[in-house]
């Protein structure tokens, strides 16, 4: 069995409408998705996510926005980032203090998180690790799709600087993905980068 590993945005959860889909399209083709919850704080994230590489050894990794910056850093491993951001500390800055709340069910029951100065902080750590030390094996693992229409993060520019532009490409959509984005733009790279060959 194949395993895909999913990794959520900012103020998410494993159990978002992205990881249910890539569940329920990948099925029956054997793939299994994995979509931990990953803890708030980044200093706790990496080494969470490095122990699921280690652990699961994904044949592939799925990462949207917050999630697809921590992914870039999973080196070695074949990964597909949609619509990354690399700007979390500023994001958050100028997204206000506070306690927010998770946009779906955490497994350890979390409703809320809070948004200080010492998170903020922590993501101005890791981000310091963004886009470094890439060999071109590492240029030839890694997919970046971006939404033309994503008005919350632009790290096109940044992707292309890094990444160059073989692996690179848009779609008409937003920061959040939908069920049709899913479809018609993520699923079939998926397959192709998963060798999932559906019989005519």
């Amino acid at each position: 069995m194949k395993t895909l590993l999913y990794l959520h945005g900012f103020a998410g959860s494993g159990s978002s409408g992205t990881a249910t889909y890539l569940r329920n399209a990948l099925y029956e083709f054997g793939v299994q998705v994995m979509a931990p919850d990953i803890p708030v704080a980044p200093a706790a994230a990496m080494p969470f996510l490095h122990q699921q590489t280690l652990q699961l050894k994904p044949d592939l990794i799925v990462a949207t926005s917050m999630g697809a910056m921590y992914a870039e850093q999973l080196k070695g491993h074949l990964r597909i980032l949609v619509n990354p951001s690399f700007c979390m500390a500023r994001l958050l800055t100028f997204g206000g203090m506070g306690r927010k709340p998770f946009r779906n069910p955490r497994q350890d029951g979390a409703k809320d998180f809070k948004v200080d100065k010492e998170l903020i902080a922590q993501f101005r750590d890791i981000e310091k690790s963004s886009l470094k030390g890439i060999t071109d094996e590492e240029r030839q693992l890694v997919y970046g799709l971006f939404g033309i229409h994503d008005r919350r993060v632009n790290c096109q520019a940044d992707f292309k600087k890094a990444y160059g532009a073989t692996h690179f490409a848009t779609f008409d959509g937003e920061h959040y993905l939908n069920d049709s984005i899913l479809k018609i733009n993520v699923l079939p790279l998926i397959k192709e980068l998963m060798n999932i060959h559906v019989a005519p």
